[in-house]
């Protein structure tokens, strides 16, 4: 398939009430096809099996930044699907998040592409400190999913970005205090140190900013979750 082909496929799959979906979820139904993600992971897999893609890493990377330049919200979660870690370079991070408009775009690109390039623990940290709702949400949601696939890692890796969890449970914006906090929850799903620690961090930001109302949500939601027995178990 080439990029006309695969942009024909996706919007003959195209859904009317998907998008209207979308607006109800807080998703920028703007150049959105509704389409789902079982479809767009199955698309994925079928041109990276393609003849023309297969052992190919270079054209595969040319296709993805095709895909992503094409600005449809779907066609870019697909890009994110198919783009080679390896070949992605900083500037193109960097590119990439400025343009986020929806949270499920952020956090589809930085749990199937970004997580897995060599600079994603610089670019969390770096992109906790911006000042963009959805550059900063790619920060904290680049940690959480860091979390999640990066099972070699030791504990003291997540722990360095307690700090930046700290600093930014002030945020009140929507996207930002939601990313912190699925970040922090997702590092004490990790071990039964890291759920302490975490709990830990939880009520010395409650200490710390008790006039925030972010911040009690945050660390409250957080302590509520990593509590429950079920947590406690699924990791003894």
């Amino acid at each position: 398939m080439n990029y006309f082909e695969i942009i024909t496929k996706l919007k003959n799959c195209s859904n009317p009430k998907s998008i209207e979906e979308m607006a109800r979820f807080g998703i920028n139904p703007k150049y959105a096809l509704g389409v789902n993600i079982p479809t767009l992971r199955k698309t994925a897999k079928e041109i990276k099996k393609s003849p023309e893609y297969k052992n190919r890493p270079e054209k595969l990377h040319k296709l993805a930044q095709q895909l992503w330049n094409s600005r449809i919200h779907e066609v870019r979660i697909l890009a994110s699907m198919i783009d080679v870690p390896e070949l992605v370079s900083e500037k193109q991070m960097d590119n990439w998040i400025k343009e986020f408009n929806s949270w499920d775009l952020c956090d589809e690109v930085c749990m199937n592409l970004f997580d897995k390039t060599e600079v994603a623990y610089h670019k969390a940290v770096e992109w906790s400190k911006r000042k963009s709702e959805f550059e900063k949400r790619s920060g904290f949601a680049l940690m959480a999913c860091l979390v999640w696939h990066d099972k070699k890692a030791p504990d003291s890796k997540f722990i360095n970005f307690f700090p930046y969890i700290k600093k930014a449970s002030t945020d009140e914006r929507n996207f930002v205090r939601k990313a912190v906090n699925w970040a922090l929850r997702q590092i004490g799903k990790r071990s039964l140190s890291l759920r302490e620690e975490s709990k830990k961090l939880a009520k010395d930001i409650l200490k710390s900013y008790p006039n925030s109302k972010s911040a009690k949500w945050i660390a409250n939601d957080a302590i509520r979750e990593l509590s429950r027995e079920t947590v406690k178990k699924r990791l003894e």
